[in-house]
């Protein structure tokens, strides 16, 4: 099969990550996209994240109703940084046989030679790349020489929706309406697990 990969820490996920999701789904023919969500992601610090199971769970409502759509958490078990080669690694231990591609947003292309082992990474997963605001898309070419592997770029038409999940946080910290911003689900979620408060 052939499967999309979508990391982050979907703190809180919202409908931009859906339609990216879906959007990529199509354009790239994918069977299925997996949201891998990061337990301990290097750049943050665990305590500044929602707990993974409360992040997990938001992320079930919101892909509920798509069966094309799974959650897996396999990063819950895994010691140390949550770094994308290992979590390519351990999808194909698992599910060896099927073709691996990595949804990822512009601006985080940009980073792509500075990750955890990127050839593992361009090795192992075709990417999928979606413009983000204010980030231009990164040839391929460049990309290739700057990681020093072959890359497998495939760019996807998103309409661009500029929704981050920082942004919510805050707003919920402020007591304004995340209603539209995130899955009717997920909003009422955050509101009874009274998420993101101060």
């Amino acid at each position: 099969m052939r499967i999309g990969v979508f990391g982050g820490t979907f703190d809180p996920v919202h409908l931009a990550h859906l339609i990216l999701a879906e959007q990529c789904r199509e354009q790239a023919r994918l069977d299925q996209v997996w949201f891998v969500p990061a337990a301990r992601p290097p750049h943050k610090h665990e305590d500044e994240l929602t707990p993974f199971e409360r992040r997990v769970e938001m992320l079930q409502f919101a892909v509920a109703g798509q069966p094309a759509f799974r959650v897996e958490d396999l990063e819950k078990d895994r010691a140390g940084p949550s770094y994308t080669a290992d979590t390519l690694d351990e999808l194909a231990r698992r599910q060896p046989g099927n073709e691996w591609f990595l949804l990822v947003g512009s601006d985080t292309l940009r980073d792509l030679p500075t990750w955890h082992e990127p050839r593992r990474v361009v090795a192992r997963a075709g990417l999928l790349v979606v413009a983000r605001p204010a980030a231009a898309l990164v040839p391929a070419e460049e990309l290739q020489a700057k990681v020093g592997a072959p890359v497998r770029v495939q760019n996807i038409d998103v309409p661009l929706i500029d929704i981050s999940s920082s942004d919510l946080r805050a707003r919920v910290r402020r007591g304004r309406s995340i209603r539209y911003f995130v899955p009717r689900a997920v909003e009422m979620y955050v509101l009874e697990k009274k998420l993101y408060r101060q």
